[in-house]
């Protein structure tokens, strides 16, 4: 099953095109507007990430994810193809139309060495959809357009939904994964953000059907950061 986006075949963070309303409920959760209760606050959604750094002689090259949603919005991923099997067209076709919407939202995903955006490739080098128990869970190769290197400047990374519909988080730094080669040579620091009562006051505020608007931004005044530094 292929994957169809319009997107150019190199784009980075300066240009994300975020239009306004739950973001990510396009991208992987629209059924949970359907058939889920009415319910107030921001996030209504959350999913629990793991990353696991790519490197290739000396240079970043890509990122491995993870995403793992809860139980209600997972039952609402699955709804159409809840019978289906790993190997079944349906299931094929789930799998490649939630991986082209997180496409067509840049990843979720900003990547910054030096305060300069790093590009990231149109399409996943792969990707899969699969079941873990009630939970769905996303897995992917985010690839860089040009793979910087690693040592110098620290590189950032931040995944997240602009809207705050979701709550994309790490349980803790062992959540994103070094390979072998770089323990000796790289830290990791994961950094989560503490916003201000009136803030969570905001976010609180907002149903299903409220959105922030994109000049705010809430969600990034919400997403963890990743920093990786090597020497």
């Amino acid at each position: 099953m292929s994957l169809k986006v319009s997107q150019n075949k190199r784009h980075g963070n300066a240009a994300r095109p975020w239009p306004p309303g739950a973001l990510f409920c396009q991208a992987l959760v629209c059924l949970a507007l359907a058939f889920a209760p009415p319910a107030r606050a921001h996030p209504h959604s959350f999913i629990d990430m793991q990353t696991e750094i790519i490197s290739r002689q000396g240079l970043l090259s890509g990122f491995k994810m993870t995403w793992t949603m809860d139980e209600i919005t997972s039952a609402d991923v699955f709804y159409d193809a809840a019978d289906a099997k790993p190997d079944s067209v349906a299931w094929k076709k789930l799998a490649a139309q939630v991986m082209a919407n997180v496409l067509g939202q840049h990843y979720f995903t900003e990547v910054y060495r030096g305060g300069q955006p790093v590009k990231f490739e149109n399409l996943p080098s792969e990707y899969h959809l699969y079941r873990n128990g009630l939970q769905a869970v996303l897995v992917f190769v985010l690839p860089l357009a040009y793979p910087p290197q690693l040592a110098g400047d620290a590189i950032t990374i931040s995944t997240f939904d602009p809207t705050y519909f979701v709550d994309m988080t790490y349980r803790d730094e062992q959540a994103v994964i070094l390979p072998a080669p770089l323990r000796d040579r790289c830290k990791i620091t994961l950094m989560t953000p503490k916003p201000n009562q009136s803030l969570q006051a905001y976010a609180l505020s907002l149903d299903k059907s409220g959105s922030p608007g994109v000049d705010m931004a809430l969600g990034k005044q919400f997403a963890q950061r990743v920093q990786l530094q090597c020497h």
